[in-house]
């Protein structure tokens, strides 16, 4: 079933009402009792219920398996550290920084 937004254009108080297409939209505000509530234009929202494909191949998430050829050691997306010491702050020799 469809989720709709519903905005009160007396007080302001927004609802997310679920319903059938065909059911009538709800008109009169919870809040201040006017019937005032206008439907908002936002994204399609849905519900689902019981269970059915989504509810036992997709809502757990991350653990699914890396497709094979994919997959990416560590060592291969760093480079190694480096064993050499580093050039002097000068470059040019010996000097009072170098001592």
């Amino acid at each position: 079933m469809p989720l709709y937004d519903y905005r009160c254009t007396n007080c302001g108080k927004e609802i997310e009402v679920l319903q059938k297409i065909s059911d009538p939209a709800p008109s009169q505000c919870p809040a201040c009792g006017q019937a005032t509530l206008s439907k908002k234009l936002t994204a399609a929202g849905f519900q689902l219920k019981g269970s059915g494909w989504y509810a036992t191949d997709f809502k757990g998430g991350a653990s699914q398996k890396p497709l094979a050829g994919t997959e990416r050691s560590d060592a291969s997306q760093s480079p190694a550290p480096s064993t050499e010491a580093a050039p002097p702050p000068c470059a040019n020799g010996p000097c009072p920084a170098c001592g």
